[in-house]
């Protein structure tokens, strides 16, 4: 549902708790249980709700009150042009820890960010959902501020990539993975390491390439020009990976910002009939099924979604019970899964790093 011309959206909870000096939750209390106020500290806090105009959404604050025990969250139609998603490892870890909690995922597919506000809408109308969680943030992302504006709880798999925003959130820290993959081909001698990466208005892709670049400083080995970005599909990364095998000083390991492009790289060396882990080493990133069964297994960054999943659901917890929430938000660590493409017999070094059996 679109704000109609001209029409003035209000005070999020945000703002008035920043006016008030006091936290979002304060803000609550005050309008949902004052009991748990000092008498002075509600009169500040209505006061300056009275001077901002603040009026909090009704549907969403049913939503509490009601409890459906539902919690919605949207899901991406499959790429056949994508190594499988790490969606799946994900929603099942989630709905375990919240069949736990007592809460059930409500799935939902939209075509388009549009028809996303739209389900969101239509769901916070009927009160058909306590919450939702959102995955695949970015810079810019509509859908965190609607939520916001309408003072609807969600909890992101995903950090806020602007300033100003704080919602809750769990995310993997991308850069420690990629980071690890360099520390592991440097242990392996590798000298010309290259990146494999996604565009450059990519927020998460920016977080890997970071990573990367990092480490190989680090390592004394970094070399800008070694890179080559595209999105996220193995025929793109086919060609993208040729760009950097076909030069004059070619790299002898490439690391990749997801498992689909390696699987591109994968693609491009058999074209030029280079085996990975004997003439060039590759990694991946997010240890999809694929990753296991591609011939001779790839090296891989491994998201710990199932720690994501537990985080997630406990702030929704919070979120839903009025509790006081822990930390905003969580960075996790991720840990490499070493398998055939860097040629795993070899010298590993000391760092994270899981032997795939």
């Amino acid at each position: 549902m679109r704000q109609r011309s001209g029409e003035q959206a209000g005070p999020t909870i945000e703002q008035v708790a920043r006016a008030a000096g006091v936290s979002r939750q304060t803000i609550s209390n005050a309008l949902n249980a004052p009991e748990r106020l000092r008498a002075d500290t509600l009169q500040r806090v209505l006061g300056v709700v009275d001077d901002l105009g603040y009026r909090p959404n009704r549907a969403a604050r049913n939503l509490r009150r009601r409890e459906s025990k539902l919690v919605g969250l949207r899901i991406n139609p499959a790429d056949q042009d994508r190594a499988g998603s790490l969606l799946d490892r994900f929603l099942h870890a989630l709905v375990e820890h919240s069949v736990g909690a007592g809460y059930h995922i409500l799935l939902f597919t939209p075509r388009d960010p549009d028809d996303e506000l739209a389900g969101f809408d239509d769901l916070l109308r009927t009160t058909a959902v306590d919450a939702f969680v959102l995955t695949d943030t970015h810079r810019g992302d509509p859908r965190l501020h609607w939520l916001g504006e309408r003072n609807a709880p969600f909890v992101a798999f995903g950090r806020p990539w602007e300033d100003g925003l704080m919602h809750p959130w769990v995310d993997v820290d991308g850069a420690v993975g990629t980071g690890l993959a360099v520390d592991h081909l440097v242990a392996l001698g590798h000298r010309r390491i290259g990146l494999v990466g996604w565009p450059e208005d990519s927020d998460v892709g920016q977080d890997r390439r970071r990573g990367w670049l990092d480490a190989c400083v680090r390592h004394g080995v970094a070399d800008p020009d070694l890179r080559a970005h595209c999105t996220d599909r193995t025929d793109e990364a086919m060609l993208a990976a040729g760009r950097l095998l076909d030069g004059s000083d070619p790299p002898t390991a490439l690391v990749c910002a997801s498992d689909t492009l390696a699987m591109g790289v994968l693609g491009a060396l058999a074209e030029r009939g280079l085996r990975a882990g004997r003439d060039v080493a590759v990694t991946g990133f997010d240890d999809s099924p694929a990753a296991a069964v591609v011939p001779p297994g790839l090296t891989s960054v491994r998201q710990p979604l199932e720690d994501v999943a537990e985080s997630i659901v406990k702030r929704l917890g919070a979120l839903l019970s009025d509790e006081q929430l822990p930390e905003r938000g969580e960075l996790l660590t991720p840990t490499l899964v070493v398998r055939g493409t860097t040629d795993h017999q070899r010298t590993l070094g000391k760092h994270p790093v899981e032997e795939d059996t």
